[in-house]
């Protein structure tokens, strides 16, 4: 038993999140997305009974976000613009930037990506996290950054 470890978070994802480095990519699946078919190369996690926003809640309290390099670490998808589909906002879009507020981030961080683009890009992702999230276009991307210290912080006595 590890101290600290949300409980939604598994020893496989737990491992998967350790063995990732800066700019790889995680996928928060729902329930409808295909793992194995959009990203064959990459890891294929089970947290059932979750929903997105609760995996991207404890996944931040763990990993970094890229926002030194990334103008939008998360992403989440939403319609080709071509593809004629008109909707309501999900809740679930609105669920996960709170998520990533609640973990010290800002909301602007947190970027649109069209349904087709997403796929191309998920293609190179490291993790899929397969959630039971049911609400539509329910599927995010996160890209993981570092944690840079600042010395002087930590040390009073440390000049940069």
């Amino acid at each position: 038993m590890l101290k600290g470890i949300p409980t939604r978070i598994s020893s496989d994802l737990l491992k998967a999140l350790a063995d990732m480095g800066h700019g790889d990519l995680l996928i928060i699946a729902d329930d409808f997305y295909p793992p194995i078919t959009k990203t064959p190369g990459g890891v294929s996690i089970q947290a059932k009974g979750n929903s997105a926003a609760d995996m991207i809640e404890d996944i931040l309290k763990l990993m970094p976000l890229d926002v030194d390099y990334c103008e939008y670490p998360v992403e989440y998808m939403v319609p080709d613009k071509d593809s004629g589909i008109s909707m309501d906002r999900p809740k679930v879009w609105d669920d996960a930037i709170e998520a990533v507020v609640r973990n010290g981030y800002a909301p602007k961080i947190v970027g649109e990506i069209e349904r087709s683009k997403f796929y191309e890009k998920a293609g190179r992702a490291y993790v899929t996290v397969c959630t039971s999230e049911r609400q539509p276009y329910g599927c995010f991307i996160l890209q993981k950054g570092v944690r840079i210290f600042n010395l002087c912080q930590c040390f009073p006595f440390f000049k940069l």
